[in-house]
C-alpha cells in the first residue's frame, strides 16, 4: 500500500486522459491538462462526474456514488476530520476580555453642528462662520504654472460620443 502511495506521487508519471484515451500526460501537470481537455471534449465532459475528494478523479456518471464510497483519498480526509475533531475537544478556547473603547463621537451631532455651506465645484466659497472674513470670497486657486491653463476638451473623441458619425 505504501508503495502504490509513493509511487501515485512521483511528478513524472505518466496519467491517461480521460477525456482522449491517446493523451498521456505527468503528474505533475494533469491538473492543467484536465482543464484544458475538458474545454476541447465537451461532449465527454457531460458523460463525466468530478470527485468531491479528488478533482483529478474524472469518474463516469452512473460509477460516481461508487467511486465515492471508495475513493482513497475521502480516507485521507477523514483521517484529517478525526484528527482536527480530536485537537478542538482537547483545545481550551480562552474567552477574550476585550471590550469596545468608549465612543465619544457622535457624528449625527457633528453633523448639525457644521455651519459651513456644502462644496459645489465652480462655484465661489463663502465663509459660513461669524469670523470677520465672512463676507470675503474665497479666491480659486490653480496649481497651474502662469501662463498655462486647463484644456478644454480631450485630444480625441470618444467612440460613444461621435453624434452618430460612422468611421
Amino acid at each position: 500500500m505504501e508503495e502504490t502511495y509513493i509511487d501515485s506521487l512521483d511528478p513524472e508519471k505518466l496519467l491517461q486522459c480521460p477525456y482522449d484515451k491517446n493523451h498521456q500526460i505527468r503528474a505533475c501537470r494533469f491538473p492543467y491538462h484536465l482543464i484544458k481537455c475538458r474545454k476541447n471534449h465537451p461532449d465527454v465532459a457531460n458523460k463525466l462526474a468530478t470527485c468531491p475528494f479528488n478533482a483529478r478523479h474524472q469518474v463516469p456518471r452512473a460509477e460516481i456514488s461508487h467511486h465515492i464510497s471508495s475513493c482513497d483519498d475521502k480516507s485521507c480526509i477523514e483521517q484529517d476530520v478525526v484528527c482536527q475533531t480530536r485537537n478542538l475537544g482537547q483545545e481550551t478556547l480562552a474567552e477574550s476580555t476585550w471590550q469596545c473603547p468608549p465612543c465619544d463621537e457622535d457624528w449625527d451631532k457633528d453633523l448639525w453642528e457644521q455651519t459651513s455651506t456644502p462644496f459645489v465645484w465652480g462655484t465661489a466659497n463663502y465663509c459660513g462662520n461669524n469670523s470677520p472674513a465672512s463676507n470675503v470670497v474665497m479666491e480659486h486657486k490653480s496649481n497651474l504654472a502662469s501662463g498655462m491653463r486647463v484644456p478644454k476638451s480631450l485630444p480625441y473623441v470618444l467612440p460613444w460620443k461621435n453624434n452618430g458619425n460612422a468611421q
